[in-house]
């Protein structure tokens, strides 16, 4: 179990409080202490193992698959929505699909409603970022919540990124959106709990060919 490099200074801060807290008043000391070690928690980045399965698409997050829909999305067309709802006892860490290329990031300000509300997706704080696959792109979507006030991003555009690898982590309760070309099998149902990484949420046919969206953000 690691911590996440978002997690660092938040952390380090805290403990640094803590300590200073101590030496005036022991309560003072364990009260902020208990909240150092609540934001150790909360920043953790634990390992994954990632299927190997080559016509596996994991899941982007830890939570609850909250939606599941064919869309007419950005960058990826029509294709397949799923929302994930991210509780604050989730791990935040979020996780690339699939093998493939960053083609295009777009951070957009937004409003604050409760990440689970379908309405989040369009008019909450949220960045995209466009994945291109030989499969077809896929769009990722994170979404801040009621809560979350930042949300960060490891990758830039052009990057090449593998199947489970870290793309970025939401603070506290929010949601990741990830849209999946038509050609990929959705895995997953309504009310499933998934693992960034791990999860498989979608499956490839092996007759599956290069694939391009027409649009972007």
């Amino acid at each position: 179990m690691g911590l996440a490099r978002e997690g660092v200074v938040p952390v380090v801060t805290a403990l640094f409080m803590t300590m200073g807290a101590w030496l005036i008043s022991p309560v003072l000391g364990v009260i902020l202490g208990l909240c150092t070690a609540f934001l150790a928690w909360f920043y953790r980045e634990p390992h994954v193992d990632v299927p190997t399965d080559p016509l596996s698409f994991v899941s982007p997050a830890n939570g609850k698959v909250v939606e599941l829909e064919v869309v007419d999305a950005p960058f990826a067309g029509k294709s397949t929505k799923i929302g994930i709802f991210m509780s604050v006892m989730d791990v935040h860490v979020n996780r690339i699909p699939y093998d493939g290329k960053i083609s295009f990031l777009d951070y957009k300000r937004g409003k604050h409603l409760v990440a689970f509300a379908p309405k989040s997706s369009e008019v909450n704080e949220r960045l995209y970022a466009g994945l291109e696959t030989k499969y077809g792109n896929v769009l990722l979507v994170q979404i801040a919540g009621l809560l979350a006030r930042r949300i960060a991003c490891r990758v830039r555009v052009g990057q090449r990124v593998p199947k489970g690898d870290a793309y970025g982590m939401i603070r506290f309760g929010s949601k990741v959106d990830v849209y999946l070309p038509l050609a990929i099998k959705p895995m997953v149902k309504i009310g499933d709990k998934v693992k960034a990484g791990s999860s498989v949420i979608g499956l490839a046919s092996d007759e599956g060919s290069e694939l391009s969206g027409q649009e972007s953000i």
